[in-house]
């Protein structure tokens, strides 16, 4: 009996908690959530549920929580509407709300008053409730109107009560769909080219792509190629050690960028300062920089050493040149420092908590060992508390160096959005925001108080990873996230959106509903908690509209459909893959059956290149790696890929886009061909797609893809180089036979 009323209210505070008592999979397989999945789930969220009487405990505290915090936390009303009353709760005395009054203050994010009323006296509670002897009493006041787009703080104080009481509340104004560009509401039908940024190789970077190399590229298809849109992979912040911290997926800190985009050759003071040069033009470095270029893979660690060093010789010229008197008392004399300092202070706390971190790491991997997280360090630099500024303090021109590096990174990816915008490329930059972080990084550090670090995400069970997934990130608590105004949320989008003009929202669905796993077990043993969808749907569309951002949801694997119809009515983009896109027969669908709000893309970087996939590159890999278990299995893939194959032939066919000598018979069509390549292309660009991407890799005819999922240190995954250089794929004829044929089926105007 004991077990039974422990079991039935640890289902009761899950299912309270957001956790799902069951789901269903791709296949429609049921799955029910066990109790030990429940627990560590409760467990990693900061319930304490060890016993009935700590389960007890927690239903209680979750019941009584709201009756003992003044407001709520935050409050989102859209444009132009009333919205409901705000609620206030007072501790009271029989009687006594008829007496008190309650003064209220907006402020807008200059903490400038914009609004203040005084609600009473003569208040009557809408609800009561005694907690522990203690009267606690419901009180409305008016939700504010008037308000434009924006976050607003607002307090309110009880007069009459010795003391007062005082809440705060994040009020949070919203459209209520996302920004859509002019050219889409023109129902102008858009095409671009997406790559890896990093996988660019020339004469003239160190070892990688880097942002002049992603210029080069952004002139000429906008000026060659006539298109839109370049999309590329997360541009975060990685610790470019190989082979655990070089996916883009997984990094250090989303808020901020990859330094190994960086061009040094393009920084002023690179060039004034001798000892930078002489070190840069030794002829050891040369050769370094010139086997780096030669690599058919990105050495992450050995550029980034090169980088961070020359970075540093930088920066300390730039201190000298820059700016007068000494630490901790420096004055910006020139312009440039001033545009430093401005930075700086507009990017606020997150960047200081960043570079502070990236300071700490360096100091604490030499006193303790390069495989110490910050999990490990002393307790009193464990979490940014007083003990982290203090250190800030004393190490203020370390700090700054991290600060330098971001504006500098900052500075060459806005000089190239003004590059497309010279070009009135209708879209310019496609970013990409990942999922999540790595629970040993810098954004993880900083905003532990909102992640569930007890936790891993993934996903469950599908056609493309039938034993599930795990990720191995951690997910945001959303109990906490909304204690916390949702404030790394907004910061996340904030500083993604503004340097592009579309961006992709990783595993949009996380915005619903995450699959959240015990931290090191399986994805069998998982199962889905739920977020507060219509809250961070409207933050995304107040990000997108302040930004001028269009906003594309991945909404690939198990998807409900009141999901992706609350997207599309938020104007958020489907994202539509050409693998995927199949009737209930295992048909292609029809160009003409692609929703019009939509992306639509031939393969993605977890996926094998179309030359790959007709290869079946992908799945003589997954042989080597022993990933089938028999032979049976084995060849049950290779005859379904001759059906798929078959079945993109066919659907070809149809539309009459079948290159010369091809019939439907895969036998017809051995290998990939830029024909085949360019017909898959214009089959897209017939949709009434909003955007058709081309992947580089795709139209170079690339044969291996970019990252396999379930692989680490057995795959070369996010290391690969195109095998044509810049100056060679600017004069590619595939890449111009491409452009002019998608150029005919959706001009630019």
């Amino acid at each position: 009996m004991h077990d039974q009323t422990e079991q039935t209210l640890l289902a009761t505070l899950g299912e309270r908690a957001g956790i799902a008592t069951d789901y269903y999979d791709i296949a429609g397989n049921r799955h029910l959530t066990s109790d030990n999945t429940r627990r560590a789930l409760l467990t990693a969220m900061g319930f304490e549920v060890d016993s009935l009487a700590s389960v007890t405990e927690a239903l209680q505290k979750l019941d009584d929580a709201p009756w003992q915090r003044p407001c709520d936390p935050v409050k989102i009303l859209h444009e132009g509407e009333t919205g409901t009353p705000l609620l206030c709760c007072l501790t009271l005395d029989d009687g006594q709300e008829t007496s008190i009054a309650i003064e209220w203050q907006i402020r807008d994010e200059t903490d400038a008053v914009v609004q203040e009323g005084l609600a009473g006296p003569g208040l009557s509670a809408v609800e009561i409730r005694v907690l522990k002897g203690l009267r606690h009493v419901r009180i409305e006041i008016p939700a504010p109107q008037g308000l434009s787009l924006g976050y607003y703080n607002l307090t309110i104080r009880a007069t009459g009560l010795v003391g007062g009481t005082v809440g705060a509340m994040r009020v949070i104004v919203a459209p209520r769909q996302c920004y859509v560009p002019p050219s889409i509401e023109a129902h102008q039908r858009l095409w671009g080219v997406t790559l890896q940024l990093y996988s660019l190789s020339s004469d003239r970077n160190w070892g990688c792509g880097d942002f002049t190399d992603l210029n080069k590229i952004v002139e000429w298809a906008g000026k060659e190629l006539g298109a839109g849109v370049i999309g590329l992979n997360p541009l975060h912040a990685l610790r470019n050690t190989a082979p655990y911290h070089i996916s883009p997926y997984a990094p250090n800190s989303r808020l901020y960028l990859n330094e190994l985009y960086i061009d040094l050759e393009r920084l002023p003071e690179f060039y004034g300062s001798e000892q930078a040069q002489q070190q840069f033009r030794a002829p050891d470095f040369q050769a370094n920089l010139q086997a780096l270029r030669e690599r058919r893979q990105v050495d992450y660690d050995a550029i980034a050493t090169a980088k961070r060093t020359m970075l540093y010789l930088a920066y300390q010229k730039f201190l000298v040149d820059a700016y007068s008197g000494e630490e901790p008392n420096l004055r910006p004399k020139m312009a440039r420092a001033w545009l430093l300092e401005r930075f700086i202070q507009s990017e606020g706390t997150p960047l200081d908590l960043y570079a502070t971190f990236q300071a700490l790491e360096e100091e604490r991997r030499l006193i303790q060992s390069k495989s110490t997280t910050w999990h490990e360090w002393p307790q009193q630099f464990q979490s940014p508390g007083q003990p982290v500024r203090e250190y800030a303090k004393r190490h203020r021109k370390r700090v700054r160096f991290f600060q330098y590096i971001q504006w500098v990174a900052s500075d060459q990816l806005h000089e190239i959005r003004r590059t497309t915008e010279q070009l009135a490329m209708p879209i310019g930059l496609y970013h990409d925001l990942a999922l999540g972080a790595d629970r040993n990084g810098a954004e993880a550090w900083i905003y532990q108080s909102v992640l569930a670090l007890g936790a891993d995400c993934g996903a469950p069970p599908d056609a493309f990873a039938p034993e599930g997934q795990n990720w191995g990130l951690p997910p945001i608590n959303p109990h906490a996230l909304r204690a916390n105004g949702y404030e790394l949320m907004i910061q996340l989008l904030r500083k993604n959106f503004r340097s592009c003009g579309a961006i992709r929202l990783d595993h949009v669905m996380a915005f619903c509903r995450l699959f959240w796993i015990p931290r090191g077990r399986p994805a069998s043993e998982g199962t889905y908690v739920q977020y507060p969808f219509e809250d961070l749907l409207a933050i995304v569309a107040l990000e997108s509209v302040r930004s001028k951002t269009l906003v594309i949801g991945e909404d690939l694997g198990t998807v409900p459909d009141w999901v992706r119809e609350q997207l599309a009515k938020a104007r958020v983009l489907s994202y539509r893959v050409f693998y995927f896109e199949r009737n209930a027969d295992g048909t292609m669908k029809p160009p003409g059956d692609y929703p019009a709000q939509s992306l639509a893309v031939a393969t993605t970087h977890d996926l094998p290149t179309l030359t790959g996939f007709w290869a079946g590159e992908d799945l003589r890999i997954r042989a080597e790696l022993g990933a089938f278990p028999d032979d049976v299995a084995r060849c049950h893939a290779w005859e379904e890929r001759r059906r798929d194959k078959s079945s993109i032939l066919n659907a070809l066919q149809r539309e009459q886009l079948l290159p010369p000598g091809m019939t439907e018979d895969p036998a017809t069509a051995p290998a990939m061909t830029s024909e085949l390549c360019q017909a898959i292309h214009l089959y897209l660009a017939r949709t009434p797609s909003c955007i058709v991407l081309v992947n580089l890799e795709d139209a170079l005819g690339e044969l291996p893809q970019t990252n396999l999922p379930g692989t680490v240190d057995s795959h070369p995954n996010w290391v690969r180089k195109y095998s044509a250089p810049v100056n060679k794929i600017l004069g590619d004829a595939r890449l111009g036979q491409l452009a002019a044929a998608l150029r005919l089926t959706r001009p630019l105007g």
